[in-house]
Order: C-alpha cells, then structure tokens, then sequence
C-alpha cells in the first residue's frame, strides 16, 4: 500500500507543479527587468533558508535515517550558498553588508519550520518544496540562457539542478519508509498542499508586485 500511497503524491505534486509559475503575461512584461546579480540574491536567501530549515529539522526529528537526510541537505545548500557567493564576487558584487535573512524570513520558511511530525517536514520540505526548487531552477536555466551568461548556467545545470532533484528522490525515499497506514498519507498530502498553496501564492505575488519572474530555487 505505501508505494500506492507514494505514487499518488508524486501525481500531485507533478499535476501542481506546473502553477509555481507566473503566466505567460506576466512573462513578457517583466522580461529583463530584473539583472541575473540581483536573481542571485534572492538565491542566496533562499539557500540560506533552506539551511536553517533543514539544520532545525536535524535537531528535532527522531529518526536517524531523517536526521542524515535534513543533514544532507544543510551541507548542499550551504555548499550551494558559497558557490553562488563566489559567482557573484566574480560578477563584481559587492556583498559586505548583505544580509540573506533581512528583512525577516519568508513566509514559506515559516511555514516549513512550523510542521510538527517527521512525516509532514519530508512531505513538505525534500518532496514538495525541492521539487518547486527543481522547476523554479529549470525556469532560471531557461533565463540564462536567453541572456548568454554560460558560467551561471554551468554552476546551476551542473551542480545546483543535480543536488535539487537528488534531495527530491531523498523525499520520495523518506515518505516511503514513512506512510504506513491511511493516516499517514493523508497527513503527507495536508503538508504538500499546504506548501504548494503557499508557492503559488507567493510566485503570483512576486511577479504582480516586485516583476520578479524566473527566480532560483533553492
């Protein structure tokens, strides 16, 4: 029943999946409007986010084999983190006195760092929102490419999109040693929707509010 149960997930979440995107509209208007120095910012925060997410889950999930995977993840996003850091010297970016976590924390991180049970934090944290990272990075890849900036694209096509969607299957690896009864899947699936709801909403936001269109994962 589990693997049953995991499938159903991954059919929801690649059926959503295609809403954590701002429509085609939106698109066109904001096309160049934002600089690739200041979409790596935003990656930034996100990266260190994403580390401070999985470093708490760390400490407070029970299971080891939970523990390792969070654990995983802070080093990759950290690592992460510091390559973009470097592109963005390279680019000639000053970033003394930027700081990824102002002015406060997303709402999506909040609400990662809100989920209570081992189970909600693999269903909404590895599984559904690095699959959002996975699809927000394509769309990136999708950017850099239009505007000819080959070593940005090199360092997230290589090595950025590569750890995302392995922390994907990391997700899946955990919902099924996890979903054992109806409960369980119903628990997962309120977790999903709920980060999914979020994403879509903040995508929406981004584009209609500040033209922020095509930005990084994490």
């Amino acid at each position: 029943m589990t693997n049953t149960y995991l499938e159903e997930l991954k059919s929801i979440i690649e059926s959503r999946l295609a809403l954590i995107q701002p429509n085609e509209t939106l698109i066109q208007e904001s096309k160049g409007s934002l600089e690739i120095p200041t979409l790596l910012k935003i990656a930034l925060k996100n990266e260190m986010e994403a580390t401070i997410v999985g470093a708490k889950w760390v400490g407070n999930t029970p299971e080891t084999f939970c523990k390792l995977v969070f654990a995983k993840q802070v080093g990759d996003e950290a690592k992460h983190y510091r390559l973009i850091e470097d592109r963005l010297k390279d680019l000639g970016v000053d970033l003394i006195n930027f700081d990824p976590l102002a002015p406060d924390l997303s709402p999506l991180t909040k609400h990662l760092l809100s989920l209570k049970t081992t189970i909600e934090k693999a269903a909404g944290g590895p599984f559904a929102r690095e699959s959002i990272a996975v699809v927000k990075n394509e769309q990136f890849l999708n950017l850099l490419d239009e505007r000819g900036d080959i070593e940005t694209e090199n360092l997230y096509r290589n090595t950025i999109q590569k750890d995302e969607a392995y922390h994907k299957q990391l997700g899946e690896t955990l919902l099924k040693k996890l979903i054992k009864t109806k409960e369980d899947f119903l628990l997962a699936k309120q977790a999903i929707d709920s980060t999914l709801d979020l994403a879509e909403e903040l995508t929406k936001q981004a584009a209609e509010k500040k033209g922020i269109v095509n930005a990084p994962g994490c």
